[in-house]
């Protein structure tokens, strides 16, 4: 199959959809890659290296959709839905619940949409969304120290303390891999760190990992409120496969937060988890309200591109080979791969969109047969 890999053109995205080693092995099986010039360059790949790889290397954007496949990291920006055509398979991070107007706009084209998202493994995880999922729990504190330093607008608060001053206190919200990966990183700096689930079995094992260090909360309104009023640092991380976040947290909650607190908002793909969050930019990365800094931006992972490609493309490529040999008997077949077809040639695949936007809802496997 003629597979093209396209430069990303949303705001400081350097992440890019298959490396030079990528390339050998679909090369290698048997597979033609078109890549854009400089597709990977700010991370260090090279057309030549793509080339050497057994790549074609496409002077524009244009030459690369033609291709059948086409393999990104982000959801494509008004430029390239232009360019997408009728019966393609699209294989990338979309989150449509969070956007209706790229979901019609996908409807329209008759695309195959395949989401890195909701893709799942034997176990019923999610071995695409996991990589960068770890990558923006660790970025949460790191982003939200810096946002706490006063010329960012924060209260000044040093998330580690320092002898004879208590740390800094951060709240997690969501224990899974966002949430672990956050919570580990500021029980790495010192701070004073409370996680929050509805998953008692999940809660029970984060203390048996982290013990003492790690105060466990059971997810509910009050205890929201209660922890929201005392947290310097509120990383949100809630995620519901294929829909829109649900606003865990109010405007109330945010207006009771301390002056100079900070929200990061790791859940702002599918719409954001509170109320006054809005998406952001690496451009324009934070904004102030209530009060509290929030640092909402979309596509977190890409502020350490060149990490995140490697354990993103990792975990795609297997998927990525199966996909490539026949995408309509792949999808009939392979359960998991099925689980991220969300759009079908102008139908809507996954429940949980069609209920979030409203839209009629076809069966995947209906369509595949």
């Amino acid at each position: 199959m003629l597979i093209g890999v396209p430069k990303e053109i949303k705001d400081h995205e350097f992440r890019v959809g298959v490396t030079p080693a990528g390339v050998h092995a679909l090369v290698a099986a048997g597979h033609e890659v078109r890549v854009q010039t400089n597709a990977g360059a700010a991370i260090g790949f090279c057309d030549a290296d793509y080339a050497a790889s057994g790549a074609h290397i496409a002077p524009d954007a244009k030459a690369v959709y033609e291709c059948p496949l086409i393999v990104k990291v982000k959801e494509p920006q008004p430029d390239e839905l232009a360019r997408l055509h009728e019966d393609q398979v699209l294989f990338c991070y979309l989150h449509l619940a969070a956007s209706p107007e790229l979901t019609q706009s996908l409807l329209q084209q008759k695309v195959m949409a395949v989401a890195y998202e909701t893709i799942t493994d034997a176990a019923g995880g999610l071995p695409l969304l996991i990589p960068m999922s770890e990558v923006a729990g660790r970025i949460a504190i790191h982003v939200g120290a810096n946002c706490l330093h006063m010329a960012n607008g924060g209260a000044g608060v040093l998330l580690g303390g320092v002898p004879g001053v208590a740390p800094g206190k951060v709240l997690v919200i969501g224990a899974g891999s966002v949430g672990t990966q956050a919570a580990r990183m500021a029980v790495g700096l010192g701070a004073d760190v409370t996680i929050l689930d509805i998953n008692l079995q999940r809660l029970r094992y984060l203390d048996d990992v982290f013990g003492p260090r790690l105060k466990t909360r059971y997810s509910e309104p009050r205890a929201i409120a209660e922890l929201t009023r005392e947290a310097d640092l509120l990383v949100s991380s809630i995620y519901l496969p294929g829909k829109r976040a649900p606003k865990l947290i109010t405007r109330d909650m945010v207006r009771g937060m301390k002056r100079g607190a900070v929200l990061v908002d790791v859940a702002i793909d599918q719409g954001g988890s509170s109320e006054t969050s809005r998406p952001t930019t690496h451009t324009s990365p934070t904004y102030i309200e209530e009060g509290v800094v929030h640092y909402c931006v979309t596509n977190t992972p890409s502020a350490v591109a060149a990490s995140a490609t490697d354990a993103l493309t990792h975990a795609t490529l297997p998927f990525l080979l199966k996909l490539a040999q026949d995408p309509q008997a792949t999808l009939r077949e392979h359960p998991g791969l099925r689980g991220g077809l969300q759009l079908y040639r102008g139908q809507v695949t996954h429940a949980g969109l069609a209920e979030d936007l409203n839209l009629p809802y076809v069966s995947a496997e209906s369509l595949l047969t």
